[in-house]
């Protein structure tokens, strides 16, 4: 019996508080109505919000990070994204997907792909408000379609963007330094006649 009152006690201590403690504007702190009126009024995401997938290019959309190495799709719990990886003239295989392809309505936000990519190349947007008519069409994304530049990973998480920007820029200089101690073949001498 205590406990039901108690528990109507609190139902009765929030209903007045609802109307009479002011509420901080797009914030569920400190009494008030709880009902955001989305979506005129949104809670700003938090930095490791995650949601949909999408790619990192750096300068131009063919300055793409990935590397086709198919690791994110293999590693997909439901097993949505489908890589296809680009060949040149003769045939050989390229560092670039020619095929991209992530079905959003299988999807299930758990950020996989992001832990297991080696070269950064991909992450979770902070978009959420993805639909359309069809559900075949309209929530299979394409490649062009997930791309996104380097700087718009830098505005939703930046102290993720900062962090992985120093482990690049330490690898680029470590392989450099690599490239300049390694011996130089030694030219080929023209024959002699």
């Amino acid at each position: 019996m205590f406990g039901v009152l108690r528990g109507m006690g609190i139902t009765f201590k929030n209903f007045v508080a609802s109307y009479f403690l002011p509420r901080k504007p797009n914030s569920l702190e400190t009494g008030g109505m709880v009902t955001l009126q989305y979506p005129e009024e949104r809670l700003p995401e938090k930095e490791r919000f995650r949601n949909f997938p999408f790619l990192i290019y750096d300068t131009k959309p063919d300055d793409l990070r990935c590397v086709a190495c198919d690791i994110c799709a293999k590693e997909c719990p439901p097993k949505c994204i489908y890589i296809v990886r680009d060949n040149d003239e003769q045939g050989r295989p390229l560092k670039k997907p020619k095929v991209f392809d992530i079905d959003f309505t299988v999807c299930m936000n758990c950020g996989i792909c992001e832990e297991a990519c080696p070269f950064d190349a991909i992450f979770m947007d902070h978009e959420f408000e993805v639909g359309g008519p069809e559900r075949q069409q309209s929530l299979v994304y394409h490649m062009d379609q997930l791309l996104k530049p380097a700087t718009h990973f830098a505005k939703i998480r930046p102290t993720d963007h900062v962090a992985i920007e120093e482990k690049r820029r330490k690898e680029a200089e470590k392989k450099r330094a690599a490239a300049q101690a390694q011996p130089k073949p030694p030219e080929a001498k023209p024959p002699q006649a």
